[in-house]
């Protein structure tokens, strides 16, 4: 048997009680992140088999038999991150568009004159398809030296039939061959490739008429997205996607309000989106919409930071009684990182959350985001074994406080130490 029994921890945080479950936090509960101090976990066969004070704690090392044990003396331990929005399978990188940013070109001039989501897509149907697997798997592997077990990953740099079909049966593979936890999401609808200019009706067509069935067929996807913004797809074309979609048993997934108040946020909630993501631009009537659904919100730092957007209002949506979910949106062109630690500083330093309410935003909330959460996302008693090992810690507020160091010294991914 399997089993991993970790002793004498400092603070076991995420922690969900049996009985007491939640699938997700919203409102005030966001600052309810439970803890035990001087603690025990106990891990079998990839799942959570127990947990609770060392005072209760019946293993013993002399008699552990073939058990690991590991001390975490003055260290935490938290569930792995959740990453419930990136784009990591990409062909190269786009430090050109950087420089072009200092220079001060927007991300919509860049966009128009051939750069951007249009950029990867030019240099993704170059690149052979292991290629882009091989780059993706040493991205999921940084990642995780970060702290992530659970990512999903978007196609749309494809921008026709056979690249989308190319970088989702990469996603499938890396789905296949990584000890993470992925979701995959169809993404056709990131922008309208260039030969389709002028028609971007056509191009709506092909997607519904061509793409969709492909994807459905193969069995490639298990959620659908769409870029719903100013200048990218409207509200009529992201409602005909979605309805499609919804055809074929795909859960929408929404880029939504990252440029412009587009309606993106009222119709994710129209058609039952999972989540709504990016939201820089979310008022009074964004926020109404939202209550009470179970769509989650999602926001993006990295890519409000990298791109100098402005910053979600993440206060007023859980004041008014909102979970907000926070991931990386790893991706080449706007936020070119996938380090959810920096994701989770960002929530307090410039989001204006509370340690707690950050670290719920990167675990289930995320999880949750991902469809997941009756899985990852917390430390509950049978539940997937993701969770990861601090170094030596004052505090869990030292996790958001100290944005420039990686505080992970052991990865733990479905019960197998991976990293430490």
């Amino acid at each position: 048997m399997n089993r991993i029994l970790i002793r004498n921890i400092d603070t076991l945080a995420g922690v969900e009680y049996p009985g007491r479950e939640r699938k997700r936090v919203c409102g005030a509960e966001m600052s309810e992140f439970n803890v035990i101090r001087n603690a025990f976990l106990l891990i079998s066969e990839g799942e959570i088999e127990n947990f609770g004070s060392m005072e209760h704690c019946m293993y013993r090392p002399e008699t552990a038999g073939e058990m690991q044990v590991i001390d975490a003396a003055g260290k935490a331990v938290l569930p792995c991150w959740c990453d419930s929005h990136t784009h990591l399978v990409y062909a190269a990188s786009r430090e050109g568009e950087f420089i072009d940013k200092i220079r001060g070109m927007s991300y919509e001039e860049i966009a128009r004159r051939g750069g951007g989501i249009l950029n990867s897509a030019r240099r993704l149907h170059e690149t052979p398809e292991e290629e882009l697997f091989e780059t993706a798997s040493l991205r999921l592997r940084e990642i995780m030296s970060y702290g992530t077990g659970a990512v999903e990953i978007k196609s749309g740099y494809g921008l026709n039939t056979e690249d989308e079909l190319k970088m989702l049966r990469v996603i499938r593979r890396l789905k296949q061959e990584s000890r993470l936890t992925i979701r995959a999401s169809f993404l056709g609808a990131h922008a309208v490739p260039a030969e389709y200019k002028g028609r971007q009706e056509e191009y709506v067509d092909m997607l519904i008429g061509e793409m969709l069935p492909r994807v459905a067929e193969e069995r490639l996807a298990d959620y659908v997205d769409v870029f719903c913004d100013r200048g990218f797809f409207t509200v009529d074309e992201t409602a005909r996607i979605l309805d499609a979609a919804g055809r074929y048993g795909l859960i929408p997934k929404i880029h939504a309000n990252e440029l412009d108040y587009s309606g993106g946020i009222q119709t994710g909630v129209q058609f039952g989106a999972l989540s709504v993501d990016h939201l820089e631009y979310t008022g009074e009537a964004e926020i109404r919409a939202l209550k009470g659904t179970a769509t989650m919100p999602t926001i993006l730092p990295g890519a409000a930071f990298f791109l100098g957007l402005p910053y979600a209002p993440a206060r007023e949506m859980i004041d008014a009684g909102l979970g907000i979910a926070m991931a990386s949106d790893y991706n080449p062109g706007s936020s070119p990182s996938g380090n959810m630690q920096f994701i989770l500083s960002m929530a307090c330093i410039k989001y204006r959350l509370l340690p707690e309410e950050a670290l719920n935003a990167v675990t289930l909330n995320t999880a949750y985001a991902m469809g997941i959460s009756d899985t990852h996302g917390s430390v509950a008693i049978g539940k997937r074994a993701n969770v990861f090992i601090t170094r030596t810690l004052s505090s869990l507020a030292y996790l958001p406080y100290a944005f420039g160091e990686n505080k992970v010294e052991t990865v733990i991914i479905g019960g197998k130490v991976v990293q430490g």
